[in-house]
């Protein structure tokens, strides 16, 4: 079984190693979306793969960090790209979040991009 639950934050960050003409160089901002994907079998008694309050608790701390932040600033993300905010929350929930399988970080509807550890 495959449980996804979601959360947004806002954001500023630039993009320092794309050249000066792309405009992801100069400071902007998003509304980011995060997606986690957790898969294990369901608990007969409980009946969660993972109880949803526990995933929440488990990224409070991570969205501390990223909320209303500029992503540059934030240690290890000098270079906030989707692909490497991806990576960065995988590496702080995947240590409590056993089940984890996939962290997915949207810029926008539409594109984002997604990490399964790999």
């Amino acid at each position: 079984m495959k449980i996804v639950q979601g959360f947004t934050f806002e954001a500023a960050h630039r993009l320092p190693n794309v050249p000066s003409t792309h405009r992801c160089h100069r400071m902007h901002g998003h509304s980011y979306r995060v997606e986690l994907t957790l898969q294990g079998p369901v608990d007969p008694v409980t009946g969660f793969v993972v109880d949803f309050f526990d995933v929440e608790a488990a990224f409070e701390p991570v969205l501390r960090q990223l909320d209303h932040h500029t992503l540059n600033e934030v240690k290890d993300l000098e270079n906030p790209t989707a692909e490497l905010i991806s990576v960065w929350i995988w590496d702080r929930l995947k240590p409590g979040l056993g089940n984890l399988t996939q962290v997915k970080v949207f810029e926008t509807p539409f594109c984002w991009a997604e990490y399964d550890g790999s």
